[in-house]
């Protein structure tokens, strides 16, 4: 059974939310402040998604995406505030959250995105078969896809499973142009509901992490009005 940490200090909603997940079969662990998800989740991951509500008493909802993400680069993040301003959409997306979705929402939408994050992070596990050595190359980069892990010039650097599947994308298409669309429908699934602007907010972050100057990139390229090419 996939497992769910759902963190949110109004009672109210954290029940209702707990409960809809629990009649759509998953196994839901609930925490009502960061510092009680935090030990819920080191006693009883791995989880396959945790929802953050932002406004937590004590620690933020931001910081506990933090702490979480750097404890798994695998379990999905969905923040939930709120607030809906852009800019804490895009600090979301940024330090590591997969979703982001303002309140009030609707139980139907929330549960489809859980759902398409779940079966996102399952098909992003670690591969165990040995049919073959499950690595693309490009350049100075190698793509391990079974420890999921991406090498350059032999070192590995740290991706989240979004940031992983977009690269992906890149290898299976050197120097193609990808509209934003199409990166969103490979990596989110076609019925995703979010904004097409996470894609710029995760390609941002990429480029901080693979870039030598990532103000200056010379691998994700942007092709202005479109999207992005990748040049291994």
């Amino acid at each position: 059974m996939r497992k769910i940490l759902v963190v949110e200090d109004e009672e109210a909603i954290r029940e209702v939310v707990g409960l809809n997940l629990r009649l759509a079969g998953y196994e839901v662990y609930e925490a009502a402040s960061a510092e009680e998800a935090l030990s819920v989740f080191k006693e009883h991951k791995p989880f396959d998604v945790a929802v953050l509500d932002i406004m937590l008493p004590g620690m933020n909802g931001f910081s506990l995406c933090e702490n979480i993400r750097r404890d798994s680069a695998t379990v999905g993040i969905i923040m939930l505030s709120a607030k809906s301003q852009e800019t804490d959409k895009i600090r979301g997306l940024s330090i590591g959250a997969d979703d982001y979705m303002t309140k009030p929402f609707s139980i139907s939408e929330f549960l489809a995105r859980v759902d398409a994050l779940v079966r996102r992070v399952a098909r992003n596990a670690p591969q165990t078969q040995d049919e073959d050595d499950g690595r693309m190359v490009s350049g100075v980069f190698v793509l391990d896809q079974k420890s999921r892990i991406l090498y350059k010039n032999g070192q590995p650097i740290d991706l989240t499973q979004v940031e992983f599947q977009i690269m992906e994308l890149f290898f299976a298409n050197p120097g193609v142009a990808l509209v934003r669309e199409k990166i969103l429908e490979g990596v989110w699934g076609e019925n995703y509901f979010g904004d097409v602007k996470i894609v710029d907010v995760n390609i941002r972050r990429l480029r901080m992490k693979i870039e030598d100057e990532p103000s200056a990139p010379k691998h994700i390229m942007t092709v202005w009005g479109y999207g992005y090419r990748w040049n291994g």
